[in-house]
């Protein structure tokens, strides 16, 4: 008969620090860093990728020729918050009219701003694809670009309000985009690839290749590694679980199904010493995370982050008891080793 007789029940009681790092880039939408991040108030991961944070359109005319201004703005770089002063720079346009060319206008690693020429076209048409001839240039790695000037005028001028392009995704890299979502305990078994099973992030569409090599723009995470404790004398541990109903509604001479579905509780519970100052009670009310092994001899686990809520007893001829809750946002998840 197969029991959980030798489990043991683990919760985080302290956390390490993780700073800044870049995160490995799985399939240009995948980034993973760690095994898990905690989710401890005050010790959530931060995920910067790099790109634009505050300022919308920040490039507009000049007076003088062939001169850009760029409005003041803040970006992530290397998980750094840069902070750019408005300033000005000046580009070079194409060698022959009616000739379509692309400076993209971008911010180096090092907080400057400062401008790439694209390849210059045969004729008057734009191309989007990166390094084409009429094309927007490949951005040097770790530059951020802030916009684009799109030209087929040579001779020198004050460039126009129709020849400057900043529509974000396109022309301008903003840290917010794409989106994406964070997965701090990861999926475990049930993972579609081998880098979601611990902890990751997933962005809604894979980074465009904008960089110089054609390769993609960096991401960085400052996160929290959980320290866990075993509890001692616990028992009937449930993980957070789907749990999915149907309810019917006839109709003349039939009926047709719907179906619902409601995520429950992780619960465990534990004998306790005096009630009051047991190290499972310091962490009452926090998000925390909480590890079940059913067979303390061997390695599958289940994985569980929410809000550890404990209601106590002090029978008169029992041992004092805490009935415990984890209250969390997703399932439980299953980890072989």
């Amino acid at each position: 008969m197969s029991t959980s007789a030798k489990g043991k029940i683990e919760i985080e009681t302290g956390r390490t620090l993780t700073s800044y790092t870049a995160m490995t880039d799985s399939d240009h939408q995948i980034f993973y860093r760690g095994t898990i991040w905690s989710n401890y108030d005050g010790s959530e991961p931060d995920v910067r990728p790099d790109g634009v944070v505050t300022g919308r359109n920040m490039l507009s005319v000049h007076a003088s020729d062939d001169t850009i201004t760029v409005a003041a703005f803040t970006a992530y770089s290397k998980g750094v918050l840069q902070s750019v002063s408005a300033t000005t720079d000046t580009f070079t346009r194409g060698t022959g009219p009616g000739k379509a060319k692309v400076i993209s206008v971008y911010m180096g690693s090092d907080g400057a701003i400062a401008v790439e020429p694209g390849a210059e076209g045969t004729g008057a048409t734009f191309s989007d694809t990166r390094a084409a001839a009429g094309g927007p240039p490949l951005i040097p790695v770790g530059g951020i670009e802030i916009g684009q000037i799109r030209t087929t005028v040579s001779t020198s001028q004050a460039v126009t309000a129709s020849e400057i392009y900043q529509v974000v995704g396109s022309h301008v890299e903003r840290y917010d985009y794409p989106d994406w979502a964070e997965y701090p305990i990861g999926k475990g078994y049930l993972a579609d690839t081998a880098n979601e099973k611990k902890a990751h992030i997933k962005f809604s569409s894979a980074l465009p290749a904008i960089h110089t090599g054609a390769t993609y723009k960096h991401v960085y995470i400052q996160y929290y590694t959980p320290i866990f404790a075993e509890l001692a004398k616990t028992m009937d541990f449930v993980p957070a679980e789907d749990s999915h109903s149907v309810s019917s509604t006839e109709y003349y001479n039939g009926s047709i199904a719907s179906k619902s579905s409601s995520l429950g509780q992780c619960s465990f519970n534990a004998l306790m010493s005096n009630n009051v100052n047991d190290t499972l009670l310091g962490q009452q009310n926090e998000l925390i995370t909480v590890r079940f092994y059913p067979n303390r001899n061997q390695t599958p686990y289940i994985l569980t982050q929410g809000t550890l809520g404990v209601t106590r007893s002090f029978p008169v001829a029992d041992q004092n008891q805490a009935a415990c809750t984890v209250s969390s946002e997703t399932a439980s998840v299953s980890f072989e080793s």
